[in-house]
């Protein structure tokens, strides 16, 4: 297995379990706090993204390029140094962010809700308990940055687990002493959610921590073996960096714009419309959000591991083997992302039943079917702006982001209008599609990328997953004579485990069959000879 491939599930699977996890914790917090509290978290979530990819400014992304550039040049001495200064300027960048949104909430929250809202305090109070985590997540994600430009992906994967865990276990204790022990107030019980953020990201630097006393002898053995240092001045280091980093900033907010696009428009132009808002913003946004954050994540996993090995073959020159990178980067995109969605989608009020309930079920499930396919959009966003990095075409992100954002804009008010939520949905899927549609073609025209695999092999994704999908829909049909998902919680847990289960086997062992695992994930896959033995 090539070492990227390694990186990637590495990488791919601690984010996959971080994100996992962060979709679990919704279930008994929903029940806890019910959709009025989980409107009232996700008006503080949105902001805080966008202050916190502002305040670290894509350094986090930048550094993992900036420190492969530099290793495979032997100079490992410019790296470290850069992480040091890095970990100065982003603890300054965190405090000032951390400020900003204390001292804003109030605004942020009239923004949202109005100032004659009754809710005005409790969104208010909600957004300042969030800001503090601010203060340490951005130096946080710099030393991150720093060990994938090493490509050593475990302490990214593990510090994530170990702060989403901290976070979680945090945020479900205090919700239930607030709520179910002392009989507290909702708004109260999501400030101290929010405030979750602050706990976790510290738990996180202690793990790093951990890792980086670890890993200290083997790198000043690094320093000792250089035979020679740019010697690169402080101002001349964050100069290069900045040249990477700086569209990046957009990168990282991609989905909170999205998103903050719904918070500023979404209640009001439902309402406009004269039909009913069902807190339409955190059923999207947040619990709708967390469950196609799954498939998302196996996107985001791969472009973080893709960055280093893509810089270092653009850096040496090695287009065949940067050609077989960002190709096997996208098949892999391919074949885990296209299934996964559009099985989420088939399996929508199943889904959302499953974890939330089965209160409004069709209206919420309906929004779940129909925000699924984003998921891929967003995946390929990411992966694609990634590859955009690794080739130092990182400021056509701004071209990209900055056309899909309008898009979102100008169709957003005039779709809700017209098709309720689900017109911000359809908004948002036009906006990322074109973003990354603008991706691709800087990424075919800068190295001169041969698609024609691409597309064949995507094709083939596309036809297996066609079949899986009737798999699963008549495995529902068939369940539907004995389960009723939409009036029974269990039910929906029953038909939701079957029919995914049926459609993933039939995907697998098509997939296997046509040899498209082999083609996309390389030789290992042969383990799977001793339970699907080819005919």
């Amino acid at each position: 297995m090539s070492k990227i491939l390694k990186g990637t599930m590495l990488l791919t699977a601690g984010t996959f379990l971080s994100k996992f996890l962060g979709m679990i914790y919704t279930v008994p917090f929903e029940n806890m706090v019910g959709t009025e509290g989980t409107d009232l978290f996700s008006i503080a979530y949105v902001p805080y993204s966008i202050l916190l990819s502002l305040s670290s400014m894509g350094v986090p992304v930048a550094v993992s390029k900036f420190v492969s550039k530099y290793n495979s040049l032997g100079d490992y001495e410019t790296g470290q140094r850069m992480l040091k200064a890095g970990l100065t300027l982003m603890s300054i960048t965190g405090v000032i962010a951390f400020l900003m949104l204390y001292f804003s909430a109030e605004q942020v929250a009239i923004w949202t809700i109005g100032p004659d809202s009754e809710r005005l305090g409790h969104a208010t109070m909600v957004i300042q308990m969030v800001s503090f985590a601010l203060l340490v997540i951005p130096p946080m994600s710099i030393t991150r940055g720093f060990f994938q430009g090493h490509e050593s992906m475990a302490p990214t994967a593990v510090s994530q687990v170990v702060e989403q865990i901290v976070r979680i276990v945090f945020l479900l204790a205090s919700a239930f002493i607030i709520v179910q022990v002392l009989g507290g107030p909702i708004h109260q019980a999501v400030g101290f959610a929010t405030f979750a953020a602050f706990i976790g990201g510290i738990a996180s630097c202690i793990v790093l921590y951990v890792y980086w006393r670890k890993r200290k002898p083997f790198l000043e053995n690094q320093l000792q073996a250089q035979e020679y240092t740019y010697g690169l001045s402080n101002k001349e280091m964050f100069k290069e960096l900045f040249t990477y980093a700086g569209p990046f900033i957009l990168v990282g907010i991609a989905t909170p714009l999205y998103q903050l696009v719904d918070q500023f428009t979404l209640e009001k132009a439902i309402k406009a419309s004269g039909a009913e808002y069902n807190n339409a913003f955190s059923i999207i946004n947040f619990l709708s959000h967390k469950l196609i954050m799954i498939p998302v994540t196996l996107g985001l996993g791969l472009s973080l591991a893709l960055l280093p090995a893509i810089t270092q073959a653009f850096t040496k020159n090695e287009m065949s083997r940067l050609n077989k990178q960002i190709n096997q980067a996208l098949q892999i995109v391919a074949l885990l992302i296209i299934p996964a969605v559009v099985g989420l989608s088939v399996v929508a009020w199943e889904a959302y039943a499953t974890f939330y309930g089965v209160d409004h079920i069709e209206y919420r499930g309906n929004l779940l079917r129909w925000y699924a396919p984003v998921g891929l959009f967003l995946a390929l966003y990411t992966v694609t702006s990634s590859i955009l990095q690794g080739v130092n075409k990182q400021n056509f992100a701004v071209v990209s982001l900055g056309t899909g954002i309008l898009l979102k804009i100008s169709l957003n008010w005039w779709l809700i209008q017209l098709l309720g939520a689900k017109g911000a949905i359809l908004a948002t899927g036009i906006g990322v599609a074109a973003a990354v549609g603008l991706n691709f073609w800087r990424i075919f025209t800068t190295i001169e990328f041969s698609y024609k695999q691409l597309l064949k092999r995507t094709l083939l994704v596309v036809i297996l997953t066609a079949v899986m999908a009737i798999t699963v829909m008549i495995v529902k049909w068939l369940l539907g004579f004995v389960f009723d998902p939409t009036e029974n919680r269990l039910h929906a847990l029953i038909v939701l485990i079957l029919s995914i289960g049926a459609g993933g086997i039939v995907y697998l062992w098509t997939a296997y069959k046509t040899t498209l695992l082999e083609h996309v994930l390389g030789g290992r896959v042969r383990v799977l000879d001793k339970f699907l033995k080819r005919s």
